[in-house]
């Protein structure tokens, strides 16, 4: 569906420029956002190495194993379904610890990973369990403590201090968990108390 939004983007940018007779426009801007994007991309290789490289080490000297202790309660007041032992607490604390790093891409594959072991234990497989909701809420609001990905976006793209938003991201993205655990709580309810559930 996205691509089909680009493409006619794409395709009524052109035959406005045509109509206009700047099809010339186009070429001179696609160039200029090419190169853009590739100095852009470039920038955010260094600083998000850095992050993942930041991140093994914590893995390596135990600090990744501190961080699962102080959310594992967090996690099983959450997804009290999920039985104590079960894989998918491992994999929910690993995502949650990268996406409070700020490593949306890192935590992506940690996310769908702890989809499937919620998966397993879905007594409704065609449809989504109470704690894939929970843990989808939690993905998209993402409690963030560094945000990195931004963090090198804006230094690659010449901020002067491209630290500067880091208060209020870890504010904003806060209050979006807050009320995304809060809706996920509201819409659980009222799920349980539906007739026929």
């Amino acid at each position: 569906m996205i691509n089909t939004i680009w493409l006619i983007f794409f395709l009524a940018g052109f035959a406005a420029a045509a109509i206009s007779g700047r099809v010339d426009v186009i070429t001179t801007s696609t160039l200029k956002a090419s190169e853009k994007a590739v100095t852009i991309a470039i920038g955010m290789i260094s600083v998000i190495a850095f992050w993942l490289g930041l991140m093994r080490l914590m893995e390596k000297s135990g600090l990744t194993l501190v961080l699962a202790r102080v959310l594992r309660p967090v996690v099983r007041l959450l997804f009290r379904e999920i039985p104590p032992n079960h894989p998918a607490n491992g994999a929910i604390v690993l995502n949650l610890s990268a996406n409070l790093l700020g490593l949306g891409n890192a935590a992506t594959p940690l996310g769908l990973k702890a989809m499937q072991h919620l998966q397993d234990l879905n007594r409704e497989p065609g449809r989504a369990s109470p704690s894939m909701c929970t843990l989808l809420a939690l993905n998209t609001s993402s409690l963030t403590i560094v945000p990195t990905t931004v963090l090198a976006l804006r230094a690659a793209s010449g901020a002067l201090d491209p630290a500067d938003i880091v208060g209020t991201t870890l504010v904003a993205t806060a209050a979006s968990t807050l009320i995304a655990v809060l809706c996920d709580r509201v819409a659980r309810y009222l799920s349980f108390r539906r007739p026929g559930r």
